[in-house]
């Protein structure tokens, strides 16, 4: 009796990662089209460097003392698009610079090459079924290593110090550091460590944010002349 019961056990935790994982990819899906729509429109409009960090900084706001709170009903979702529109926004600004400085084809570099690694490492991940969980203390050491290092920098820069280079390489750390994000949360999804959807979406879509954003930078440092 114990083994059929352990082997039903395992088939519903399979069944229920399985719903997890297509919801989760169903509503990335409609927030990653939604915050393009909002981009789209912040391009159009002209919207302005400050607007865009304020927008960063309310989506922030939303993340982290309002998601939490809601990320077990329906109103997560409104959340969680509120957010990602909020952060599309802002990328305009960054997205104007390089299409004014005739750079269009950055943009869609960075793009192609992050589906594919987001395509890439998801289908490594499903495919195999391997826990990446042993890499969480070292994705959270190496977020915390990059924060205060971006926060060095940009103090520096206030005083008119600027490094361009070291500026591309912390943005190749970030792209590697992101990378290891979506592995360890799809294989959190994959084998049963994430249960909810909503924070699932959340994770996977600020991974791919930073991802873009880091290769933008990469990209755009090396086809300046």
């Amino acid at each position: 009796m114990q083994p059929e019961v352990y082997t039903q056990s395992r088939a519903v935790d399979r069944l229920e990662s399985a719903k997890v994982l297509r919801n989760t990819y169903a509503l990335l899906a409609m927030t990653v089209l939604f915050s393009a729509v909002t981009a789209g429109v912040s391009m159009a409009i002209g919207m302005g460097r400050g607007t865009g960090i304020i927008c960063s900084i309310v989506a922030l706001g939303l993340i982290w003392f309002v998601l939490p709170r809601t990320a077990n009903s329906s109103t997560g979702i409104g959340v969680v698009f509120a957010f990602t529109g909020l952060l599309g926004a802002s990328l305009g600004p960054i997205l104007n610079y390089y299409v004014s400085a005739g750079s269009g084809q950055v943009i869609m570099q960075a793009l192609g090459t992050t589906a594919l690694i987001f395509f890439a490492l998801s289908a490594y991940v499903l495919t195999t079924r391997k826990d990446f969980s042993f890499m969480g203390g070292f994705l959270f050491v190496g977020l915390i290593a990059v924060l205060v290092c971006a926060v060095g920098m940009m103090i520096a820069s206030f005083f008119g110090v600027y490094m361009p280079l070291a500026s591309v390489v912390l943005s190749g750390v970030i792209a590697l550091l992101f990378s290891g994000f979506i592995l360890y949360d799809t294989s959190r999804i994959v084998n049963g460590g994430e249960t909810n959807y909503i924070m699932a979406t959340t994770s996977l879509y600020l991974s791919i944010l930073n991802l873009f954003t880091s290769l933008l930078h990469i990209f755009g440092f090396a086809s300046d002349d």
